[in-house]
């Protein structure tokens, strides 16, 4: 059976993605609550990682229109989730990954907003483990309400960062799904992102929900007008903030 019957071809002039001979690095990002920015920060940590490794950035988020409409590529050709309805069994990482489209050097699985719906559980599942053999890295937008619910896939990462700004909206959000966070389940840090209307500070944040602090990035005020006009910033603080995070993953990770 080809899992990718009908999917829409990618240009030739894309750049290839190489294999690795391990499994790649699964690094999860969620947000502590709603408009706090993890798909923006997933979308940073993953262009910075495939400067140094092949990547995909897969969309988990159920209530999402598509992340590849964040980054500006819902017209670029490419499979989306959709095209990947039938992608079960023994699915073929690289040719998933030579149908996805590219954001700079890497690879992107969006949902569709044209085609709303959450794939199945056992597609994700097998079309992931296939990936995972393929690429160097994959960094996942999680579900918050999948993380609550515990059908989400936190204990398939290496790491997971949780985004928190400083308010206790977040603290509420990251109280409910803190019995799918941390051990037993992936080793996991918050992404502490200010400012503090409220006065909240980062560890008062800490100790409420029992988790360590990663990082803390400041606040980006350029950032809205650049997704605005196009996407996610390439250069710029949300560009450095992406490099601390992987920097800080890389001293905390074993």
């Amino acid at each position: 059976m080809t899992p990718l019957a009908g999917a829409r071809p990618v240009p030739p002039t894309w750049p290839s993605v190489a294999s690795s001979p391990q499994r790649a690095h699964v690094v999860g990002v969620v947000a502590g609550r709603g408009g706090a920015g993890a798909s923006t920060l997933s979308a940073a940590v993953a262009r910075h990682l495939a400067r140094r490794t092949a990547t995909v950035l897969v969309d988990l988020d159920r209530a999402s229109a598509g992340i590849d409409v964040l980054l500006g590529l819902e017209a670029a050709d490419g499979v989306r989730w959709p095209d990947l309805a039938d992608a079960q069994g023994e699915v073929s990482g690289a040719d998933v990954l030579a149908l996805l489209p590219r954001w700079g050097t890497c690879a992107v699985l969006s949902a569709d907003r044209a085609r709303p719906g959450a794939p199945e559980p056992a597609v994700v599942a097998d079309v992931l483990h296939a990936l995972t053999a393929e690429a160097g890295a994959l960094v996942l937008d999680l579900d918050r309400a999948a993380v609550v619910a515990g059908e989400s896939l936190v204990g398939a990462c290496d790491a997971v960062l949780v985004v928190a700004p400083l308010d206790l909206r977040t603290v509420a959000g990251i109280l409910a799904m803190r019995p799918r966070l941390g051990p037993p389940h992936a080793p996991t840090w918050l992404v502490v992102r200010g400012p503090a209307p409220g006065g909240l500070g980062s560890i008062e944040l800490s100790e409420a929900v029992d988790l360590p602090v990663l990082t803390t990035l400041p606040p980006d005020r350029g950032l809205v007008g650049s997704l605005e006009r196009g996407g996610v910033p390439g250069a710029g603080r949300t560009a450095r903030s992406a490099a601390r995070v992987v920097a800080a993953l890389h001293r905390n990770l074993p």
